[in-house]
């Protein structure tokens, strides 16, 4: 009697194991891409990244409405940077990779300088967002923005 208790649960765990895989391998699966990576580009990224940098080369945000577009174009950059790493997005998993960390992590310390409307902290990450956008554009578009600096 004991050791079929013991084939139960053992049984019972790695049904559970099984099924917890599935569901996460399947809840993946069936959230497909809407948006290519240039839709990303176009309608996501270039105009969040175009909100922050205006506001810091104006002289950073003024009252609570320009806080909160910095906040909203923060949130998108960093999300948007999770969305280039999805499968079927990700061109490969190396160096993509690693240029979309950077952008989260530039629209990470975007929103928490925004939180804190530290006008600073924003300023000083204007570098950051340049070298997310040209470090990923040298290698992935090249006819863009050639290896050897400037556009064609």
């Amino acid at each position: 009697m004991k050791s079929y208790s013991v084939l139960a649960l053992g049984l019972a765990a790695a049904l559970g194991f099984l099924a917890t895989s599935a569901c996460a391998q399947t809840s993946s699966d069936t959230f497909p891409p809407v948006a290519n990576v240039k839709q990303l580009m176009l309608d996501l990224i270039h105009p969040s990244s175009n909100e922050i940098l205006l506001s810091i080369y104006r002289g950073g945000p003024k009252d609570e409405k320009d806080w909160a577009a910095v906040r909203r174009s923060a949130v998108t950059l960093a999300e948007s940077g999770n969305m280039l790493m999805m499968r079927g997005r990700a061109r490969d998993q190396g160096d993509w990779m690693k240029d979309a960390k950077l952008l989260v992590d530039a629209g990470n310390a975007a929103y928490k300088a925004a939180q804190a409307k530290d006008n600073i902290a924003l300023a000083a990450l204007a570098p950051s967002f340049d070298a997310s956008c040209t470090t990923c554009h040298k290698q992935y578009r090249p006819n863009v923005f050639p290896k050897d600096g400037g556009s064609k």
